[in-house]
């Protein structure tokens, strides 16, 4: 049926207008609309939502969906292209025949290039194992020239395929984002061959925004290139890397006056070749100048070392407070964590061998006055020992963890009675983990 606007009313539905005196206006205002006129006038209101409404609706829509709305009409495909949906994006690229993943599409890349690229801002590229992907990765980053991202994360959600790339490509193509980002404030690139030089461009263009960065397994970096980074960039809150990088410069340079207070440093403790890599010491020293600097700041370390590994560690008191050990690892260590880290909060220990840890976990217990999560995977303790461990703790363990087949029953206690103790001191139901039968 043939609609339209005139003046303030709609014309009639033969397309005629109607004249004359009051009558004829009530008989046209009583008449009923009919079913398709109906539908054609909601079709119209959806058409003619504000934009700013639309907006709304667009941002709590995926993609995809977003993407069937924009042929609703015309009003909703300029929607489409609001560039505040354009803001955040995250590119999955993988390959078929390798991945179950699902990737994004190359012609929305393509748009997204063309039409919207100045738009982006907070940006993550996924790839999977194939060289293939995170070459499509870097021919992306190379073309995102007229836009100043804000965020920026390379993420391999397989082995790190970004190492196989050739150095100088992948160089070429981070630089870009570093030199037309000029508000780069969170930057997340482990497992890359980022280096030295495209460090320093990173400060020279992003040193005032820059809050957080993420570079573990980065091989082609040295201590002298993140020390680069810390000496220039006050404002970084969150730092991630391996051990190698760490250095007592580094240290005192995260607690100069000129720089914010640290939130968060992650160190990974890996061990690249048993029984050849060298590790050294830092001193007492800078880890304290660090806590007066940043006393509420949060220390995480990873050790993945084999026992022989662990000569420079623990061997004064370190402000860990995040703990996790991802090989097995000896009572002797263990008992060292006990007396070195007070500030410690969670624990996590994959495997300690066949002697139990009674009195290293009682030590831990009276040392270790905010630890609040404890995981102990293939590491034997006798019921009693982790009962008076759980006693000592109290409540504050608001997460416990421990495989009820490495519980070794006692004169005290066992299996059956090992559950309603520990419940009893932790002030909650607790059970131990059982392991799967299959």
């Amino acid at each position: 049926m043939k609609r339209g606007l005139k003046g303030d009313g709609w014309d009639g539905g033969d397309g005629s207008s109607t004249s004359g005196g009051p009558p004829a206006e009530s008989c046209k205002r009583a008449r009923p609309l009919e079913d398709d006129e109906l539908e054609e006038d909601v079709a119209y209101s959806w058409g003619c939502l504000p934009q700013e409404i639309l907006l709304h609706i667009f941002q709590h829509l995926p993609l995809l969906d977003r993407a069937y709305a924009s042929q609703v009409c015309r009003s909703w495909n300029q929607a489409f292209h609001m560039p505040e949906l354009w803001r955040f994006f995250d590119f999955e690229l993988n390959q078929p025949a390798s991945s179950y993943l699902k990737a994004t599409h190359p012609d929305l890349i393509k748009q997204i290039i063309k039409r919207h690229s100045k738009h982006l801002q907070y940006v993550s590229f996924k790839v999977d194992s194939s060289t293939e992907s995170a070459e499509a990765a870097c021919d992306i980053l190379s073309q995102l020239v007229n836009c100043s991202l804000k965020t920026l994360g390379l993420i391999s959600t397989a082995r790190p395929s970004f190492m196989e790339l050739p150095k100088s490509h992948f160089i070429s193509a981070l630089t870009v984002v570093f030199v037309n980002s000029k508000s780069l404030s969170s930057l997340k690139i482990d497992d890359t061959p980022v280096d030295d030089p495209s460090l320093k461009v990173l400060v020279a263009n992003n040193s005032d925004t820059l809050k957080l960065l993420k570079m573990s397994s980065c091989p082609h970096v040295s201590p002298a290139g993140i020390l680069c980074v810390a000496d220039q960039c006050h404002g970084l809150r969150e730092l991630a890397l391996n051990y190698h990088l760490l250095s007592d410069e580094l240290l005192l340079a995260l607690s100069s006056e000129k720089h914010v207070h640290l939130e968060h440093l992650r160190i990974d403790v890996v061990s690249e070749n048993p029984g050849q890599t060298h590790f050294h010491a830092i001193d007492k020293s800078s880890w304290d100048a660090l806590v007066r600097h940043s006393p509420k700041f949060n220390l995480v370390m990873y050790f993945f070392l084999y026992d022989d590994e662990f000569g420079p560690f623990f061997r004064h008191e370190i402000p860990v407070t995040h703990l996790y050990f991802g090989r097995s690892v000896s009572k002797d260590v263990l008992g060292r964590v006990g007396m070195t880290c007070p500030r410690l909060v969670e624990l996590v220990v994959c495997a300690n061998g066949l002697r139990p840890l009674d009195e290293e976990l009682i030590r831990i217990a009276e040392r270790c006055k905010q630890l609040s999560a404890v995981g102990l995977g293939e590491c034997e303790v006798s019921c009693s020992a982790f009962v008076e461990f759980v006693k000592m703790c109290g409540g504050r363990l608001s997460q416990l963890s421990i495989m009820e087949e490495v519980l070794i029953p006692d004169h005290r206690y066992g299996p059956d009675e090992i559950h309603w103790e520990v419940s009893k001191h932790l002030g909650r139901v607790w059970f131990p983990d059982m392991m799967p039968t299959w």
